[in-house]
């Protein structure tokens, strides 16, 4: 649900690239994995993964890369949005946490997603049914064969992101020293974060004009999607700050709806939050040992606090903590997480608590 960031413009800074910035310019490029295999059983003869990195990697003695930060972009995102003044400038610049010339950071585009291999490329409804264990499994291809990063500094993610983080934690246990997953939770999706999402599968796959992933333009359902989508991922307090009145919200939602459909393609959304069937760590959260600290926040609508998960989950993880963000007027619900001047001090000692003595 992190793709709405990028569309309420009004709510946050300049998603652009950042400019001015005293450091490497991001480097774009597809890493191509021949047959790649599926949980589903389903393979595709060629997926493409694209990636942006800055900075560039450095090794031990022993050859191991110790400066490698991965960050992991939310559902329907890519790694784009990272490279921003309200993220990238805060946390990429000279003297910053994730300084681009200390760092080698990696800003992946996830299969369905971004650049990457995705049905709207032409497979439509044939495309392979990807899910979260394929998704995280792709990432290690590329850190691993495709980047020649042996371990990782730092695994961390916004959303699906945030959810990823969680699993990298558990599947690979020793290739990284510090987590911070984002506006997530370590259970399966459930409750009505589950409803949410049948919302926007049923609303385009019930369209009949979807036709079975072969539209010829944008099924009305989408357009449907997009109405569950920004409720769920918006902030009330920002809404109303920003649409006070009737004639305005009318307008606010009518751009955002007019511009988000104009933006994407329905197969694609579809498969997106279809992926997250596979998604579970509860199981699984004692086996993550390195240092690791989730941040939601109070206004976050995809991850209420009022369930209280987070609170229980992380007494499992045996280096976690959990911080819950207040509402304030600079916090801006599920988007939060892509806001790192709220919860950098977080991020500090996290990086201090896990730096290699």
């Amino acid at each position: 649900m992190a793709r709405i960031l990028i569309l309420l413009a009004f709510v946050l800074l300049s998603v652009g690239s950042v400019r001015g910035q005293n450091y490497p310019p991001p480097v774009e490029a597809d890493y191509r994995v021949p047959n790649f295999q599926f949980a589903s059983g389903e393979s595709l003869p060629d997926l493409r993964l694209h990636y942006r990195t800055i900075g560039k990697p450095v090794k031990d003695a022993a050859g191991v890369v110790r400066n490698a930060v991965l960050v992991m972009h939310g559902t329907g995102g890519s790694g784009a949005q990272f490279v921003s003044q309200q993220f990238a400038g805060v946390l990429f610049g000279p003297g910053q946490l994730l300084d681009a010339a200390k760092y080698f950071i990696i800003l992946p585009d996830n299969i369905g997603h971004g650049k990457s291999s995705k049905p709207s490329d032409g497979l439509h409804a044939r495309f392979p049914h990807y899910g979260y264990t394929d998704l995280v499994a792709a990432q290690y291809k590329l850190i691993t064969e495709g980047l020649g990063v042996n371990h990782l500094r730092l695994v961390m993610g916004t959303s699906m992101g945030g959810m990823h983080t969680w699993l990298w934690g558990e599947r690979y246990p020793d290739f990284m020293d510090a987590l911070m997953p984002l506006a997530s939770l370590p259970v399966q999706i459930a409750g009505r974060n589950r409803m949410t999402r049948r919302m926007v599968i049923d609303s385009i796959k019930s369209d009949p004009d979807w036709n079975n992933g072969e539209y010829k333009t944008q099924p009305h359902g989408l357009t449907a999607a997009v109405y569950t989508l920004l409720m769920m991922s918006s902030s009330p307090l920002q809404y109303q700050k920003n649409a006070p009145t009737r004639d305005a919200a009318d307008k606010l939602f009518d751009d955002l709806v007019k511009n988000y459909v104009a933006r994407n393609d329905a197969n694609d959304m579809l498969y997106q939050f279809d992926s997250s069937r596979d998604y579970d760590p509860q199981p699984n959260l004692e086996s993550i040992k390195a240092p690791l600290v989730a941040i939601n926040s109070a206004d976050d609508q995809v991850n209420p606090p009022e369930l209280g998960i987070a609170e229980r989950e992380i007494k499992r993880v045996r280096r976690g903590r959990f911080i819950l963000i207040p509402i304030s007027e600079a916090t801006r619900g599920h988007g939060t997480h892509s806001l790192p001047a709220i919860w950098k001090q977080h991020l500090a000692e996290l990086l201090e608590e896990s730096e290699r003595k």
